[in-house]
């Protein structure tokens, strides 16, 4: 197939998507029935089409704690088992939609709970959720339990995602406003982790630069980045060729991945356009990049529309997201024998010929 792909044409292409947010990814119509459902009045709006546009224009501020301000409408509506069942099972069917045949969809418990709900049961409605809406369809969905990074309760989303490991839960990760919240306040969480040899992906060089990803990967033992698009500050460029810094030299070296949201970072001021974003400099030295939509209602996006804006800014070609593709399931919180049998069965079969 020649060209550049289109979305019409990635969306028949098999996806890995490793960096989503579950309140983040909301259907706006089910935004609004939840809100009536559960006496949530806090909506600007109660058209689905005017609430996708607010919420999209609040997010784009160029700003990440304004662009989390959005997600109090989302969280607000959903505090019941139905309604997390709901949305993630909503979230499932979205996804295997759009062609992603295994994602890891995060989201913090903590933030759950305003109307009752134990940790263990937000976690519970969440993953049979993800489960039901996955039944008949050709996905595979594991969940990220998701600490606050300004709040005190790392150690205990830590332990709850241990609890829940071998029942739909893959790892776990801590998000939130980047700046003065540093990944070592959570240290004691992250030793826990290591300790119970399971997973560890964290927000860090979003919003915040190397100092942040250092930290991340240094100190806290990280596996992925979450983001990590400021590595790209490590990198400068000397008559014309671009030269590493030690932390991008050891991120490239140990082939880390970084959990790359290209239209996510132009909302929150990181890059001023797709065409401009460091994810094509990036994929041109060969780090270990992966593409995904961090917030698919804020951003208005979807992988295949990840993918087809970065294929007509970097003249990405088919080979180039298989690449990209193959790169995140080799990333992904799995098992060796169940990444090697997607890679091998459901994506590379696909992008034959291509």
């Amino acid at each position: 197939m020649d060209g550049t792909p289109s979305q019409e044409q990635i969306i028949e292409a098999p996806k890995v998507l490793l960096h989503d947010h579950l309140d983040g990814g909301l259907r706006p119509a089910t935004v609004i029935e939840l809100a009536a459902e559960t006496g949530y009045t806090g909506l600007p709006t109660t058209d689905a089409t005017e609430l996708a546009a607010w919420m999209v224009r609040g997010a784009n501020r160029l700003n990440l704690e304004l662009y989390l301000e959005t997600f109090a409408h989302t969280v607000g509506v959903m505090q019941t088992p139905e309604a997390l069942h709901r949305v993630a099972a909503e979230a499932a069917e979205d996804l295997a939609a759009d062609g992603v045949v295994y994602a890891e969809v995060r989201f913090a418990p903590e933030l759950h709970i305003q109307k009752g709900l134990s940790l263990d049961e937000v976690v519970e409605a969440v993953v049979a959720g993800f489960e039901d809406g996955s039944k008949g369809r050709n996905i595979r969905i594991g969940t990220l339990c998701t600490a606050m990074r300004h709040a005190a309760r790392s150690m205990e989303i830590a332990e709850l995602a241990v609890r829940h490991r071998d029942k739909g839960v893959v790892g776990f990760d801590i998000a939130g406003a980047e700046a003065g919240n540093p990944p070592t306040r959570h240290l004691d969480a992250f030793q826990l982790i290591h300790r119970e040899n399971f997973h560890i992906t964290i927000h860090a060089g979003e919003a915040y630069g190397p100092p942040s990803i250092w930290e991340a990967i240094q100190y806290c033992g990280t596996e992925r980045l979450g983001h990590g698009v400021r590595i790209v500050d490590d990198i400068e460029m000397v008559d014309g060729q671009p030269r590493l810094g030690r932390l991008a030299a050891y991120v490239r070296d140990r082939r880390m991945p970084l959990e790359m949201c290209p239209t996510s970072n132009i909302h929150t001021g990181v890059a001023p356009s797709i065409a401009e974003h460091p994810i094509g400099l990036l994929k041109d030295l060969q780090f270990r990049i992966t593409v995904n939509t961090d917030n698919r209602l804020m951003s208005d996006t979807s992988m295949s529309k990840e993918f087809a804006l970065c294929a007509a800014a970097f003249g990405w070609d088919w080979q180039d997201i298989r690449w990209l593709t193959v790169n995140a399931m080799k990333s992904a919180f799995i098992g060796f024998d169940e990444r090697l049998d997607l890679i091998n069965h459901t994506i590379k079969p696909w992008y034959e010929g291509k």
